[in-house]
């Protein structure tokens, strides 16, 4: 039995995420208090049945210190017996999580006891940092659309049982803050900037100008070897500790050229090495690159099912936090048909 815990901060995307879990075959429960989890496991092994194979729980949105203890213990007794438990948390900044709440006029769970919206958010962060600090795969949803959500889960967790870790090169901008959900962090702003160049400020780093210009700098190729070897030598050790997952993050400026550049040698780098490596341009816009996400090749598209959205990938329609947190308000709608979600979020979006 393969069993997927998720947890996260409210208004983070747990509904969006548990949503693409079932489409991708996992038999799903959402809040499930911490204190039901071993006897709900034990039940569901004991019946056997092929159902039950993949599971992925949703925790309690409304948790008490001890619920975190409790996981925090369950999980690292179910590792420790070699089951395969793995720990998937959502998060995003308080600004975001602020703008999602106002924007559905939605109560926070734990907003009671003379707490404002604020205060909550920051008493659950903290609260679950336990939980956060022992998770497998940590997304950070802040600028992530519905779509990229939903990519992002499969990516990351659709994973083959062949034992290879799967691997997120990541480019960002500095500007724009470093990725909330990176292993690694590594600054290519001393690098020779193409932005200052003429013909090249337009472009990005998927583009052959761009490319030729960086070839030509031996300290661009000195930090990507140097980042190659750093990498080849940890990836073990961190393979024996039992991780399956590792995102590297890369960041220049703006995320538009160097950044993207070394992020994309160095997945072509380990792609070339066997690794299982995933490619996510977070400041690429959708009109130049088709979606953030970049699988390997050969990656199939994401399943059609029935909470698959509106657009196919590829053809990424740009949503808001408005048209995020729509979605989640309407979490417990589940029979609504693609077409009425297509129109309540363009209405929405406006």
């Amino acid at each position: 039995m393969r069993l997927l815990i998720i947890s996260g901060l409210s208004g983070s995307g747990k509904s969006v995420a548990l949503h693409m879990l079932e489409d991708l075959d996992y038999y799903t429960l959402d809040n499930i208090p911490a204190r039901l989890l071993p006897t709900l496991i034990n039940q569901l092994q004991d019946i056997g049945d092929a159902k039950f194979d993949r599971i992925a729980i949703g925790l309690d949105t409304r948790p008490a210190p001890h619920d975190v203890t409790e996981t925090s213990r369950l999980v690292g007794q179910l590792r420790q017996r070699g089951d395969g438990c793995e720990v998937l948390f959502l998060q995003a900044s308080t600004e975001v999580l602020l703008k999602r709440y106002s924007e559905t006029r939605r109560k926070h769970p734990l907003s009671s006891e003379g707490r404002g919206l604020k205060e909550a958010i920051l008493f659950e962060r903290q609260l679950l940092t336990p939980i956060c600090d022992l998770a497998d795969v940590v997304i950070d949803t802040s600028r992530m659309s519905v779509h990229e959500l939903r990519v992002a889960v499969r990516e990351r967790l659709a994973t083959s049982d062949d034992g290879r870790m799967s691997i997120l090169f990541q480019s960002f901008g500095y500007k724009h803050g470093i990725p909330g959900d990176a292993d690694f962090v590594f600054d290519a702003r001393a690098l020779p900037n193409p932005y200052w160049v003429s013909g090249l400020r337009g472009q990005t780093g998927k583009d052959q100008p761009v490319i030729e210009y960086l070839q030509r700098h031996p300290p661009v190729n000195r930090f990507i070897d140097d980042i190659a070897t750093f990498l080849d030598h940890w990836i073990p050790e961190i393979q024996r500790s039992n991780r399956s997952y590792l995102t590297v993050a890369i960041g220049c400026t703006g995320g538009q050229h160097r950044s993207v550049y070394v992020t994309e040698t160095l997945a072509e780098h380990f792609r070339g090495h066997g690794r299982r490596v995933l490619v996510r341009h977070s400041e690429l816009p959708d009109s130049l690159h088709a979606g953030r996400y970049a699988p390997s090749p050969g990656t199939p598209l994401p399943p059609k099912g029935r909470h698959a959205g509106a657009a196919p990938c590829g053809q990424v329609r740009r949503f808001g936090p408005a048209a995020f947190t729509l979605l989640l308000r309407m979490r417990s709608r589940r029979s609504l048909c693609a077409w009425q979600l297509r129109q309540q979020i363009s209405a929405h979006h406006g």
